[in-house]
């Protein structure tokens, strides 16, 4: 059986951050392979800036493209609005019955977790593998049999400082995939 982790996000845009945890992952822990589930509605974020849905997926593809450990996955671009993770991962589940699912997320999840849909059948029936967030507390969850956190490097780069600065006019070719950068700069993404 195929242990897949699942990275779940806006990617608006996709930033090395993103892919430094997902290299990391991909390296340090036992998965066999790492999806990155673009989310088109996050039901407990603000959605004013966010990108159409197939150009946060052509971002993560361009990002990914040549790296054959990591996959994109536009899955909840077909399922019912809003996303909601206990949905995406049963409708997985039965698609790729050969697979197991592993929740990737940052300890900054655990305080509004109880705010998830189904949040006790995720921690009944799913693994997370959890990287440290800067600012996170420690929480209870962290040491529920359900989750493994990882010594992972902690990254304090986001999507929100990077759509900024792009909308201030500074160079974020060091932040971003040269791929993505450059798509982001062809379309004028974030620029107002």
């Amino acid at each position: 059986m195929k242990k897949t982790g699942l990275l779940f996000g806006s990617f608006n845009p996709i930033h090395v951050g993103h892919l430094m945890i997902a290299g990391y992952m991909r390296e340090f822990s036992d998965l066999d392979e790492l999806w990155f589930v673009v989310t088109p509605l996050n039901p407990l974020k603000e959605q004013k800036s966010l990108l159409p849905d197939h150009h946060r997926l052509e971002m993560v593809n361009l990002a990914i493209e040549d790296d054959t450990r990591f996959r994109s996955c536009n899955i909840e671009f077909k399922l019912p609005k809003p996303s909601y993770t206990i949905h995406t991962l049963t409708y997985l589940q039965d698609k790729y019955p050969d697979r197991e699912f592993v929740i990737i997320s940052g300890t900054d999840i655990f305080p509004t977790f109880h705010k998830w849909k189904n949040w006790e059948q995720l921690l009944e029936f799913y693994k997370f593998y959890v990287y440290p967030r800067p600012g996170s507390q420690d929480h209870e969850l962290t040491r529920h049999p359900s989750v493994k956190v990882f010594n992972a490097p902690m990254v304090e780069i986001s999507a929100s400082f990077i759509r900024e600065a792009i909308r201030e006019g500074k160079n974020m070719s060091y932040f971003l995939p040269e791929k993505t950068y450059k798509y982001i700069q062809e379309m004028h993404f974030y620029e107002k």
